[in-house]
């Protein structure tokens, strides 16, 4: 049985060389410390927690086979988005970026396959780099943040950006930055930024562009949320209420929310298998994908190997996580 990863994170090589050299790479800088430091960029810090972030792609391939996955679709780790730079400086950031990827992917193409990142506070740029990153590069689409720079995915300058991506079948993988997130206002303790911010992240960009008529407007949209959706697909019922409750004429979409779910895809980066088995039930087995969240969540001793031992997922739904779903959604 094969197994595609869509959830598997990269930083890039040029910003290790640049941390070697002591120089900034895109106005972010490293900062020796434990581990392997902390990058300090955005005003933001974003420490290493594995050291496999370093690891070079034949190391990747060989921590790969010894948790039993055959294909990582790769993406840059979030903190480097570079949403907050001058256009040119992100569109720079991401080509170097998308590069790359694609020359992992055109080295290992049974092993690698690659999604983009794009200067998003610039709409025309990202999706001519989408264009090229997709058309010219071989990716398979692009890693998008929840929120770009304060605005949300329902803002109309975005539209033209959804209605490109469709065009060309890209698909679109939503995941929030962990440290960046809006939890960070509350409390910095617990690691909640991590285990709640994260994925109340993820349902809301989800109820934002279903409640914006992204969807309407765009009937084929491909969109994958990290962490299965976050609780979006619990909260559904209460989101139906809510748009019940609208008056008819504020209504942008004509249909209750949860009528959308289905729509999308969702990776098996959970937490649980009781919340697993709730989103299989709610959305089916041929909306969910695999997803590890390489390097950071640490798996025992793999995501492949905790999805096989479930006893309440069968082996029909196993099969279409592990890679039916991804080979028919990437074209792999």
């Amino acid at each position: 049985m094969k197994t595609i990863d869509i959830h598997a994170h990269l930083v890039p090589r040029s910003l290790w060389q640049a941390a070697e050299a002591r120089r900034e790479w895109y106005g972010f800088r490293h900062e020796p410390g434990d581990g392997l430091g902390t990058v300090v960029g955005n005003g933001k810090r974003t420490q290493f927690n594995s050291p496999k972030v370093r690891f070079t792609p034949e190391e990747r391939i060989k921590d790969m086979d010894t948790q039993g996955v055959d294909v990582q679709v790769v993406s840059i780790h979030t903190p480097f988005f570079g949403y907050h730079l001058e256009s040119p400086q992100g569109l720079a950031l991401a080509r170097e970026v998308n590069d790359e990827i694609a020359g992992m992917a055109r080295q290992w193409p049974t092993r690698f396959a690659g999604l983009a990142t794009l200067p998003l506070q610039d709409v025309k740029a990202s999706i001519d780099e989408l264009e090229r990153a997709v058309n010219v590069l071989g990716l398979k689409g692009v890693e998008l943040d929840t929120v770009v720079n304060g605005e949300n995915w329902d803002e109309p300058k975005f539209r033209p950006f959804f209605k490109a991506a469709e065009a060309m079948g890209a698909v679109l993988f939503f995941h929030p930055q962990p440290q960046h997130n809006f939890m960070m206002q509350r409390t910095t303790r617990y690691g909640l930024f991590n285990s709640l911010g994260v994925i109340v992240e993820d349902a809301i960009v989800l109820s934002v562009m279903i409640f914006g008529g992204v969807f309407d407007a765009c009937p084929d949209l491909k969109v994958c949320i990290a962490h299965g959706g976050g609780p979006a697909c619990f909260a559904m019922g209460r989101l139906d209420r809510g748009w019940q409750g609208t008056p008819e004429a504020n209504r942008v979409i004509k249909q209750a929310p949860s009528t959308y779910q289905r729509r999308l895809y969702y990776d098996t980066v959970v937490g649980s298998e009781k919340a697993l088995r709730f989103l299989l039930d709610e959305v089916g087995a041929d909306r969910v994908v695999l997803g590890s969240d390489w390097p950071f969540v640490p798996w025992h001793p793999s995501p492949v190997t905790w999805l096989q031992s479930m006893k309440t997922v069968t082996q029909d739904e196993k099969e279409k996580i592990l890679w039916r779903n991804l080979e028919s959604l990437l074209k792999l």
